[in-house]
């Protein structure tokens, strides 16, 4: 389990394509500092297993179903991602529960500059994700913990799908890839778990 609070940004180093699955390798510092193979590794949102480690970084088998569900298959050498160790019992809970395993993706479709953060405004590709989403809600965007601003149902100029706006803070923009996203890039989308098991329990 995760916070969504990311800890570093890291670079792919290399994709090593093997058939319908790949290994990742990420050059990242805090994140091993501590780790072991076999330890989980949130990688833009992804919850991966730790399969290979040296000093300057870490690999991870990356399988055709995440491939499928996520942006991981289109990330390309040098991208940067959002990492995060799975959270310690001694850990402060410092955002929401996240548990690396993507519901599906959303593409940004504005930046918006405001005085004193940017809005960012994103698209959902399966709006059967919307009844897990609220206002003011918990959502997780590539791995980071954020609240919804806002809910558009038709969209933010009324004219599309289901658009959700964020609010990102200049520290958050600093501390995660976000700040690199720009209009037409796809991102990984987490609903709160808690929001899906209520919806399975009322469920006819």
């Amino acid at each position: 389990m995760f916070t969504g609070i990311v800890e570093e940004v890291g670079r792919v180093r290399h994709i090593k394509r093997q058939g319908e699955s790949l290994v990742l390798s990420i050059d990242a510092e805090k994140v091993i500092e501590d780790a072991k193979l076999g330890d989980s590794i949130s990688v833009s949102g992804v919850c991966l297993t730790v399969t290979d480690l040296d000093e300057d970084g870490f690999s991870a088998d990356v399988m055709k179903v995440t491939l499928d569900l996520t942006v991981l298959g289109e990330l390309k050498d040098g991208d940067p991602v959002n990492l995060e160790r799975a959270m310690s019992a001694q850990s402060r809970f410092g955002g929401h529960i996240v548990q690396g395993h993507v519901d599906g993706t959303a593409h940004l479709s504005a930046r918006c500059p405001e005085e004193f953060y940017e809005s960012f405004v994103f698209r959902l590709d399966d709006p059967d994700l919307s009844p897990f989403i609220v206002e003011h809600g918990s959502i997780a965007i590539n791995g980071t913990s954020l609240t919804v601003a806002a809910y558009h149902a038709n969209g933010y100029n009324g004219d599309s799908g289901p658009e959700i706006e964020i609010g990102l803070v200049p520290t958050s923009l600093e501390e995660t890839m976000l700040s690199n996203l720009q209009p037409g890039d796809k991102v990984n989308i987490e609903v709160d778990v808690i929001a899906k098991y209520v919806q399975k329990m009322v469920a006819p």
